[in-house]
């Protein structure tokens, strides 16, 4: 498959201007004629599939791939598993399995990881619109995915991660961390998975 569009959404507090983020757009500035977006989300998460919905209006049903790490997994999954995109290559770093679960604790005033000094309110109805995003108990096509998840994750259970993501393509890490700090080790797997 010839990679054409490919959307790279960040995780809760995190930004475009993290590692894995920045080393992707590095990656794509190499590919000629690929388009790649990497917003910066919203806290809202209905506020952000709405900017995502209006950066990939007009991106094709074939030959776009999306890539979620931890809350932007869960991101990439809810908008992969929308009609229009069931042709989409997905990749979920990390990904996040029950965030309205998990984040409902972060009720409050948030900092974010690149910039302490970023600020933003996390709230119930945050919470709430995350319940609203679930997507499908069942992957509709899991061999469109791939799937690389940390035994060594800090903040997330890799279990409840390898059981939603069963019959996946991808890696189980046995050490490494939430944020993948070795993740340029694993970047040809996941490449090769999105570009076949």
């Amino acid at each position: 498959m010839t990679l054409t569009h490919l959307l790279y959404l960040h995780g809760f507090r995190s930004s475009p201007g993290s590692a894995k983020a920045l080393r992707m757009a590095q990656w794509a500035a190499t590919q000629p004629g690929l388009t790649f977006a990497c917003p910066q989300l919203p806290p809202s998460p209905l506020a952000a599939m709405d900017l995502v919905a209006q950066l990939i209006a007009g991106w094709p049903a074939q030959g776009a791939a999306v890539i979620g790490s931890s809350l932007g997994g869960f991101y990439a999954t809810s908008l992969a598993e929308q009609r229009a995109h069931r042709g989409w290559r997905v990749a979920v770093l990390n990904p996040a399995v029950n965030p309205a679960r998990d984040l409902a604790k972060y009720i409050g005033e948030q900092t974010a990881w690149h910039d302490p000094t970023l600020k933003f309110d996390f709230t119930a109805q945050h919470v709430a619109e995350l319940a609203a995003l679930t997507p499908p108990a069942r992957l509709t096509t899991p061999s469109r995915y791939y799937a690389l998840l940390a035994k060594g994750d800090e903040l997330l259970d890799w279990r409840e991660m390898l059981a939603r993501y069963a019959g996946c393509d991808g890696e189980v890490l046995e050490g490494s961390d939430h944020g993948l700090t070795d993740f340029e080790a694993h970047l040809p797997g996941l490449l090769e998975h999105l570009t076949r």
